[in-house]
């Protein structure tokens, strides 16, 4: 009989274990009626800020609505009236399209910059090769649980006077040298959709910093820029959180790190599964840093044909992200071409995504690891 497949996620599993909880937190914020913000928004701000030993802390209605709040929070934003863009924004090349999207809708110009082969992280040698003087912000993305090189980016964007918009949407609870993401430069923007390490109901997300008036900026921003009420100094969007979703993650939040831990053992597995496979390149975690593994991606020899072969034998794997973004037909305008940044290319071209949420049983890792070595040992 063949075994049952292994899925890339099943949310499923962890909900069963926190049901009822959950469900009578819904219960209390259903019979209170205060639907859209309210006590149990302030506490998840609260206590995440906590967590994350930040100063202050946004609730938004989706990690990508935190970007684009962040960036007009900032002043990067293009009204109508005015006569020219709202200058540049430096993001990696490879990354989901979030992060560069938020930048051309806040009327800013996506620069990008190529990613370190290792980490699949922003490179700081690239960032500093594509600052202008039209620079107005610099977007490092933490992709896929584990921390960018923070040491390098900040000494960059600090020597050049340019604020560091953390993209922390895959790294809540990450960290390097002890400093959780979000917590290098202005801000940092978590995303809590349902498989994210802390995923919620539906969309969430958060704005995290140590600016307390930037925080304040930012939950102006998150209310149609109104303050005081129906007084308006500037144009915001509805980026509020619904309180629903709050009560869920606060039921969510205190399994967080065990969760983590449990992606964690769950990587280490594949770590030795592969570690005598050359032609399997495993994920690279720098010393310094403390992955949470969102992801854990794995390169691979003709990578398309791998995948398929996997998901006929009942392994669900995934490309995150198959196209970089300076290739994307939007940004076709922009001038880029091939080769232009050959690490995200090389990335892209060879990169598949497997399952590693925490509720993955011990035969279903090994199902993983003994396909995958199949599949690979014959390309």
């Amino acid at each position: 009989m063949q075994d049952n497949p292994v899925p890339l996620f099943d949310l499923k599993r962890q909900y069963s274990k926190i049901r009822e909880e959950v469900r009578a937190a819904f219960d209390e914020v259903l019979d209170s009626q205060m639907m859209i913000g309210g006590a149990k928004v302030a506490e998840i701000e609260e206590k995440i800020a906590k967590y994350l030993n930040v100063k202050a802390a946004v609730a938004m209605s989706s990690g990508t609505d935190a970007l684009l709040a962040a960036l007009m929070a900032k002043g990067i934003y293009r009204s109508p009236l005015d006569a020219d863009n709202a200058g540049e924004v430096i993001v990696p090349a490879f990354t989901f399209f979030a992060t560069a999207g938020c930048v051309w809708r806040a009327g800013a110009v996506p620069v990008f910059a190529d990613i370190e082969e290792d980490s699949f992280n922003m490179s700081a040698e690239s960032l500093e090769k594509a600052i202008t003087p039209r620079t107005k912000a610099i977007m490092p993305v933490h992709l896929f649980g584990q921390c960018a090189n923070m040491d390098a980016i900040m000494e960059v964007a600090n020597r050049h006077g340019i604020p560091v918009i953390e993209d922390c949407a895959q790294a809540i609870g990450a960290s390097r040298k002890g400093v959780k993401a979000g917590a290098f430069g202005l801000c940092g923007c978590l995303s809590f959709f349902p498989t994210k390490n802390l995923g919620g109901f539906g969309d969430g997300g958060m704005v995290v910093t140590n600016d307390e008036s930037f925080a304040e900026e930012v939950a102006r921003v998150r209310n149609h820029g109104m303050q005081p009420k129906y007084f308006h100094r500037s144009v915001g969007g509805n980026f509020r959180l619904d309180a629903l979703q709050a009560a869920g993650l606060l039921k969510k939040l205190p399994h967080l790190d065990s969760w983590h831990e449990a992606r964690r053992a769950n990587a280490a597995f594949y770590d030795a599964a592969f570690a005598c496979e050359p032609k399997i390149l495993t994920p690279k975690i720098a010393r310094e840093n403390y992955s949470v593994y969102n992801q854990y991606v794995v390169r691979v020899p003709n990578r398309d044909k791998c995948l398929q072969e996997l998901r006929a034998r009942g392994v669900n794997c995934e490309i995150y992200y198959p196209l970089p973004l300076h290739k994307q037909e939007c940004f076709a305008k922009l001038g880029y071409k091939d080769g232009d940044f050959p690490v995200a290319e090389r990335v892209a071209a060879d990169c598949m995504a497997l399952p590693i949420f925490p509720e993955l049983e011990k035969s279903e890792l090994e199902k993983v690891a003994r396909e995958l070595k199949a599949v690979v040992s014959g390309m």
